[in-house]
């Protein structure tokens, strides 16, 4: 119920920001070029409470699901109030949407995305600028620790301490790079590039088709990245545990295991799990001293040996407002491209939709990262979301933003309006069209929730 209720608050705060800024976009360019606004709305359905200033009602509403900017004749069916007709009746009205040029009428169009847009940037340069949390000590390579025999990456040809120079089509990416294109790719072979010792080798890799599942990690790759420098130090040693069994102590320093230097505790979880169990030889660093047990892993949903590591040390280091802003931009870029190719592979049949993520996928990965120590978590993702609205509302499809602007530039092409009866029916048929979308990525979503696993045919 914590959870539900967590990522419950977490979703409405998220979206209704980003839509309210969205259709702020909107509204601050239609009152610049002189359109009517008659309502802006932060939620939906029956008026709680607002103010009207001008022609503007300004009001909050029931449900906070993110809110709406209603302009004079901007939608067909206001054009046929009262007409008895299908045809739009001739208006005097200034202050009415279709009254104004079609070029203004682009702009307010594109005003709500660019909003989103300009939203992402800002975030980004605040959280770069003011906080930008690192870790104290890290590996600012893409170095492979280890990889699993057997594995994906093992049949690749990976090898430990090998340095990832290209995944992809992407060129010296970091492990998230990594892992965003692991899953476009799922159960498809990828080119890779690396160094080993001073050579440039081409190796390819069978992405698992697990890499459709939202619990994929790249470890299901048989890939332990090299995220740290220096051995795995113990914070604290279970009480009756494999490891206390065995004699580690809270303070020690693991500077190997079986013979392979590991630096983070996940490498020795995947280690563990791909031996199945068997006896480890740690050489363990005591009060200066150089300490070797021998432990054997209890399975406990998986293999363990019962200790918790140091965490991270994490320090803000906050750049200078040229470096922030070029932070912001790169992230902005980076993101754009991985939501172009996500477009691009779903029209080629490359990438199921069943991978997309709907209100409930959101709503979770919301609730995690306001669960999540630290800001990048919380400021990445509202980002992104704020990034991925902006950009699908520019696609040319009918009702969204994208639609309006196509059918403004038909029109100026064929120099004249398209009947409003059309207009109806275009959106009336993609009203029906996107309902259906959202209910089968709600669908899938909830699907993806386990609550269907033990129901028996």
């Amino acid at each position: 119920m914590h959870e539900f209720l967590v990522s419950a608050a977490a979703f409405i705060v998220l979206v209704g920001v980003m839509v309210v800024v969205h259709e702020f976009g909107h509204f601050i360019v239609a009152k610049l070029c002189g359109v009517r606004v008659e309502a802006f709305s932060f939620g939906f359905g029956p008026r709680l409470f607002g103010f009207k200033y001008g022609d503007t009602d300004y009001k909050v509403c029931l449900l906070p699901l993110g809110g709406f900017v209603k302009m004079t004749g901007e939608a067909p069916e206001q054009n046929l109030e009262g007409t008895g007709s299908h045809e739009a009746p001739p208006t005097n009205d200034p202050g009415a949407f279709t009254s104004h040029p079609r070029w203004q009428r682009m702009l307010i169009g594109v005003a709500g995305p660019c909003a989103n847009f300009v939203l992402t940037l800002a975030l980004m340069f605040f959280y770069f600028g003011w906080i930008n949390e690192v870790p104290a000590v890290m590996v600012n390579t893409t170095t492979v620790e280890w990889v699993a025999p057997g594995s994906a990456a093992a049949q690749a040809g990976l090898e430990p301490d090998d340095v990832i120079t290209r995944f992809d089509n992407f060129n010296n990416p970091d492990w998230e790079q990594v892992y965003e294109h692991s899953r476009l790719n799922a159960n498809q072979t990828v080119p890779l590039t690396v160094q080993r010792a001073g050579q440039t080798l081409q190796l390819s890799m069978q992405v698992p088709a697990t890499a459709k599942s939202d619990s994929f990690d790249l470890s299901d790759e048989g890939i332990s990245p090299e995220y740290l420098p220096g051995p795995i130090a113990v914070a604290d040693v279970v009480a009756g545990s494999p490891a206390e069994k065995a004699g580690l102590r809270a303070g020690d320093e693991i500077e190997s295991v079986d013979g392979h230097a590991f630096h983070f505790v996940n490498t020795l979880r995947a280690y563990m799990q791909a031996g199945g169990g068997k006896p480890v030889t740690l050489v363990v660093l005591r009060n200066g001293a150089t300490v070797q047990i021998v432990a054997t892993p209890e399975f406990a949903g998986g293999y363990i040996l019962g200790f918790d590591s140091k965490p991270i040390p994490i320090v803000d280091k906050p750049l200078s407002m040229s470096a922030a802003m070029s932070e912001s931009v790169n992230f902005f870029e980076n993101n754009s491209l991985l939501v172009a190719e996500v477009l691009q592979r779903l029209f080629t049949h490359r990438l199921s939709v069943t991978q997309l993520m709907g209100p409930v996928g959101i709503a979770r990965a919301a609730g995690e990262a306001a669960e999540m120590k630290g800001w990048f978590s919380k400021f990445g993702l509202a980002g992104q979301i704020s990034l991925q609205l902006g950009i699908l509302n520019l696609m040319p499809f009918p009702i969204l933003d994208g639609g309006m602007i196509l059918l403004l530039i038909i029109e100026s092409l064929i120099r004249h309006d398209i009947s409003v009866v059309i207009k109806e029916r275009i959106y009336q048929a993609a009203f029906v069209v996107l309902m259906a979308f959202f209910a089968f990525v709600i669908f899938n979503d909830v699907s993806k929730l386990g609550l269907f696993t033990h129901i028996k045919p």
